[in-house]
């Protein structure tokens, strides 16, 4: 119970620092918009479910970049990270409060995303939003954890990118596949496991991560 109550506090700082600066959101909400803006009208008509789906979810994971970018940066900045690492509790429970966090900012975007998706390019169905919300777990639990590492240092912002990316190319794939894969069951299987198998490995290593 003591763990659920520090990471909801932790989430709900992070949460109302947003509502309150406006940093992260109106940023995600233009660039998500913009890509599909620009690529309604590039792409040639008819072109395929598969490019779609592609720009989809190329679309997310550079979105939630943008909110990974700036997960840990409040923090570093005024040094209340150390405050937190000093603080009684798990170390871990700052890691998923704020996937917790990373991941209402990039749902809300895809709030308004999604729709604007299905206008411009294809309908979206029922499995591909199940894979939408099994690759958002797998993007922030993996996204935050990378961002913990890539803050500490001098080049985070190219960092983040380098370390992130070639993590979330297995989400890209399962998600193409459970949009238009024939058997979608099997993509959303292989999301499941990747969340499952990362979330336990970042929540055993952030406190290694955090110290050093």
């Amino acid at each position: 119970m003591r763990y659920a109550a520090d990471v909801g506090a932790l989430a709900r700082k992070d949460l109302l620092l947003e509502l309150r600066a406006r940093d992260t959101l109106p940023s995600m909400l233009l660039f998500v918009v913009s890509v599909f803006v620009v690529f309604h009208f590039s792409l040639p008509a008819g072109s395929s479910d598969v490019a779609a789906s592609g720009l989809l979810w190329v679309a997310i994971v550079f979105t939630a970049l943008l909110a990974l970018g700036r997960a840990f940066v409040p923090e570093r900045e005024q040094r209340v990270l150390d405050a937190l690492v000093l603080a009684p509790c798990d170390r871990s429970a700052i890691w998923l409060a704020k996937s917790i966090a990373t991941f209402a900012f990039l749902a809300a975007a895809e709030v308004v995303a999604v729709p604007v998706f299905a206008l411009f390019f294809k309908p979206v169905s029922g499995p591909m939003l199940a894979g939408i919300v099994l690759a958002d777990v797998g993007i922030c639990t993996v996204g935050t954890f990378v961002g913990a590492t890539a803050v500490a240092t001098r080049a985070r912002e190219l960092l983040l990118p380098l370390l992130f990316l070639p993590l979330a190319i297995p989400l890209v794939i399962g998600g193409v596949g459970a949009s238009v894969g024939g058997d979608p069951a099997r993509y959303l299987g292989f999301l499941a496991l990747y969340d499952l198998l990362f979330a336990l490995l970042c929540w055993a290593a952030f406190e290694y991560v955090v110290v050093e």
